[in-house]
């Protein structure tokens, strides 16, 4: 073969080879897993990867921004905008706003459907669970509930919704198929957040000023347990156990103390805290990565998120945020 020739055809792999590199770069990128934070104070989302654990970019939304979720088929994102009286839907692809879904006034959390097809929505200044289609953008049905509703969640089976008001002290469940309100269960003081376990059976209720979690059996409809939490140096009226999370097993569960500063880890069969994690300051909410290797708190008064090492029950990392840091919300490529 003619020299020439020859270093013709070594350039072509040597182009080929870097653009193939350049590719798998690209896809590595573009498939990163992203955590959406909403910033109450700037009126802001700060977006960020999950690998390599900073953000990537920062986008103006509605006014004092607090709930924060994706569509089940991640097309689209909701934004609870407070103060704007308005949830708000953006393109997950583009970040860009699309418009705005009737909501009430002050809608505080939300919960989407496990089908997608509606939305629950909290109200904290009405006292009612605000019902959208979201095919049709319009209100089903407004259900009155107790005193400063705020918390949010929908069964597995997508057969009951739970609205939680932190004045009323009460969970209250609502039929997702007559939208009426079915019962009441009394909790602790200031009830600020409810998740149900993967199998539908427990609901977890969150009391903010009682310090504690309720355990509810839902087939009894009646609080079977409660957890509590003790940190040495510490008095109980800053123990504030505010949003938590599950893992999908159902064995353990991470709490928000709020000014506490602390993660509780509590062993779920054993219903027993088995360490605390010190994290920002004014812990809120947390939410885990795809893999639920990571957990991510948002730090209201310190502005930032914690990130924590699952495995090894460590911090990680502590990213610097926009103010206020509320909501979490986890946007999966993968």
């Amino acid at each position: 073969m003619p020299l020439k020739r020859l270093q013709s055809t070594q350039q072509v792999w040597q182009i080929l080879i870097a653009a193939v590199i350049a590719g798998l770069a690209g896809m590595s990128t573009a498939l990163a897993d992203e955590m959406y934070v909403s910033n109450e104070k700037d009126n802001t989302v700060s977006v960020i990867d999950t690998e390599k654990l900073e953000v990537v970019r920062t986008f103006s939304v509605g006014m004092r921004p607090r709930g924060i979720a994706f569509s089940p088929d991640q097309k689209h994102f909701y934004v609870c905008a407070s103060d704007s009286d308005t949830v708000q839907v953006y393109d997950a692809a583009t970040d860009k706003w699309l418009y705005d879904l009737p909501s009430g006034e002050d809608p505080e959390q939300f919960a989407v459907s496990p089908d997608g097809a509606r939305l629950y929505i909290a109200n904290e200044d009405d006292a009612v669970t605000t019902i959208v289609d979201l095919a049709t953008k319009s209100v089903v049905k407004q259900v009155d509930v107790g005193v400063e509703p705020e918390g949010i969640a929908i069964s597995p089976d997508n057969k009951i919704a739970v609205t939680t008001s932190e004045t009323t002290n009460m969970a209250h469940l609502i039929d997702t198929q007559t939208f009426e309100l079915i019962d009441n269960i009394l909790v602790d003081q200031r009830p600020r957040h409810a998740e149900f376990t993967s199998d539908g059976a427990k609901l977890w209720v969150s009391a903010e000023i009682g310090g504690t979690i309720s355990i509810i059996d839902m087939a009894q409809r009646k609080v079977e347990d409660k957890l509590t939490f003790e940190i040495a140096g510490l008095t109980e009226d800053v123990i504030q156990p505010v949003g938590f999370k599950l893992t999908r097993d159902a064995k353990t569960a991470f709490v928000a103390l709020g000014p506490a500063n602390r993660v509780a880890v509590v062993d779920v069969a054993a219903k027993k805290v088995v360490k605390y994690l010190l994290v920002g300051q004014r812990v809120w909410h947390l939410e885990f990565s795809a893999d639920e290797k990571l957990l991510f708190t948002t730090n209201g008064v310190s502005n930032d998120v914690t990130v924590i090492d699952v495995e090894t029950l460590r911090p990680k990392k502590s990213i610097t945020v926009g103010r206020y840091p509320w909501g979490l919300a986890l946007k999966k490529t993968k």
